[in-house]
């Protein structure tokens, strides 16, 4: 098994060679084995902004994320600034959106479609989740895609969210977890097919850990099953071994998850 730094070392390699060939797929320490995505089509959203959008979400968190204008927003894992710029239409001009990504290509590339349209109140900011350089009690409301189950240190991670958020404030987050158990051979296909499910952990504690980090309400809004069809699994997995992953009802899972911090 990698050590946290390894991960981390890996993901942001991973992800400065998809802003840089522009590929869409959902990144991790591992790769993409296909050039499948699992993002939600952005087209028609106010503010959506086509060159930032590397197809590397699994939800829309802006679209439960109840942002009202003037908020400050921050969104973690904020990539090429997909989010972000959804945000940004959100909060107006007197509000505020704050980038927070730990690749420096990212940042670059995020920061070159904020200057080109002349956003002045969306920030981007070079840091790790675990250990964010943002002030306590910043965000009126922090979103994150497809991102959280990349960090090693999901305790962290989410302590660092609540520290982030000011007394009242929330977050919606949409992210890769499992349901059920998967097997070390059926995780390792979903891996191929997804690498994003390499760093995702159970939805139940997924749940609680939220829960204990402070949150209130936690809630999982919307939630769909990745399609792990037959005729990819059968590519590494034998038939008995297919049969049993679907008798054992275990699956990989794209939750929208929101909460509140306390008042």
């Amino acid at each position: 098994m990698n050590s946290p730094d390894q991960i981390k070392h890996e993901v942001r390699n991973h992800y400065t060679k998809v802003v840089n060939t522009s590929s869409s797929c959902c990144g991790s320490a591992c790769g993409c084995g296909t050039d499948v995505t699992f993002a939600d089509p952005y087209a028609g959203h106010e503010g959506y902004v086509a060159e930032a959008d590397l197809g590397l979400g699994c939800g829309i968190p802006t679209d439960v994320a109840d942002i009202r204008p003037g908020d400050t927003v921050v969104d973690l894992g904020s990539g090429a600034g997909n989010d972000c710029f959804v945000a940004r239409h959100l909060v107006g001009e007197k509000g505020r959106v704050i980038g927070v990504d730990f690749t420096p290509a990212m940042i670059r590339k995020a920061q070159e479609h904020a200057t080109k349209r002349g956003f002045a109140n969306v920030e981007f900011v070079r840091g790790e989740i675990e250990q964010m350089p943002l002030e306590h009690g910043v965000a009126d409301v922090v979103v994150s895609n497809c991102v959280l189950n990349l960090v090693p240190d999901k305790v962290k991670a989410f302590a660092e969210m609540y520290r982030i958020i000011k007394p009242g404030g929330h977050f919606a987050v949409s992210d890769t977890v499992i349901r059920g158990t998967l097997t070390p051979d059926v995780k390792e296909a979903a891996v191929l097919y997804a690498g994003c499910v390499s760093g995702a952990i159970d939805r139940d504690e997924y749940v609680r850990l939220l829960t204990e980090a402070g949150f209130q309400e936690v809630s999982i809004r919307k939630e769909r099953a990745y399609d792990l069809t037959d005729e990819f699994l059968a590519e590494t997995l034998s038939a008995g071994q297919i049969g049993a992953f679907r008798a054992s009802g275990a699956a990989v899972l794209s939750i929208t998850v929101t909460g509140r911090k306390p008042a």
